[in-house]
């Protein structure tokens, strides 16, 4: 059985009690997880120890936390009030813990499903997603190009894709839009203002899905990183963030088979 998850954000009990209730065995069943898998929750390093405990039989896609723990590791951010990775940071197995993060994915297709954390570039389908994202892994993977590339990961611009682009502006753009998208233009431009849900949507903009003529049209896509949106289970389209961490539900659907079953875990809110 194939399941995919949205994000844990440190949730790490909310998580066992999801993939127990699923009765998750690593041997028959694959888990993927869409993102944020630490940060904001209370048990980050948990999260990461159960979660790489299940080898190969979970794929875990890298979201903003995810990223943003790695440049706090190397010293290219500082950590935000409410960000709760200490735990790794403090842990003696951090390098092994960033080495894993480092080699996780930034998008890829189960059963059919196009997964990312948070969007897809209009101009995109699912193998140009793939190669790119393809990219940004190679960066992140090696040690001495994770290093070099990390310092260039932050900024707004280029606001949207533009085929001529190259080195830390390509992997850029890429990045924005795998981790960050939730609004953008026709023509993908691309705003990281508007959080909240689909009636947010600055003027001239779209949700990143809802662009008319998106090249991924038709693409199964599943997706989280936007907990305002909340769950939505179309033929076509998956949005998985339900607020796990704010004290909403974390979620899981079965994928395979032609299924969609939707399992939700109840969580506790961080300020509880």
């Amino acid at each position: 059985m194939v399941y995919l998850m949205g994000d844990v954000q440190g949730c790490a009990a909310a998580m066992n009690q999801l993939l127990d209730r699923i009765g998750f065995s690593p041997s028959r069943d694959r888990l993927v997880v869409l993102g944020d898998l630490v940060n904001r929750g209370p048990q980050s390093l948990a999260v990461l120890e159960r979660l790489s405990g299940l080898g190969d039989a979970a794929t875990c896609l890298l979201g903003n936390h995810d990223l943003h723990l790695l440049a706090v590791a190397q010293g290219v951010r500082k950590l935000h009030r409410g960000d709760t990775v200490q735990d790794i940071l403090e842990d003696p197995r951090l390098d092994h813990w960033l080495d894993w993060l480092a080699h996780r994915r930034m998008a890829c297709v189960v059963e059919g499903w196009l997964c990312v954390h948070a969007g897809v570039l209009p101009g995109w389908d699912a193998a140009r997603t793939l190669s790119l994202a393809a990219e940004v892994e190679t960066q992140l993977r090696d040690p001495a190009r994770r290093a070099a590339f990390l310092p260039q990961m932050y900024g707004n611009q280029p606001a949207s894709w533009q085929d001529g682009l190259q080195g830390a502006e390509r992997w850029r753009v890429v990045v924005n839009a795998l981790t960050r998208l939730r609004f953008c233009t026709p023509d993908g431009e691309m705003d990281f203002k508007a959080k909240d849900g689909l009636a947010d949507a600055p003027a001239g903009h779209h949700a990143w899905f809802a662009v008319p003529g998106r090249r991924s049209e038709g693409q199964p896509i599943a997706f989280g990183h936007w907990s305002t949106l909340g769950l939505v289970n179309r033929p076509d389209l998956l949005a998985l963030d339900t607020g796990c961490v704010w004290g909403g539900a974390l979620t899981a659907v079965r994928v395979d088979g032609g299924r969609r079953d939707v399992l939700q875990q109840a969580c506790t809110p961080i300020n509880a």
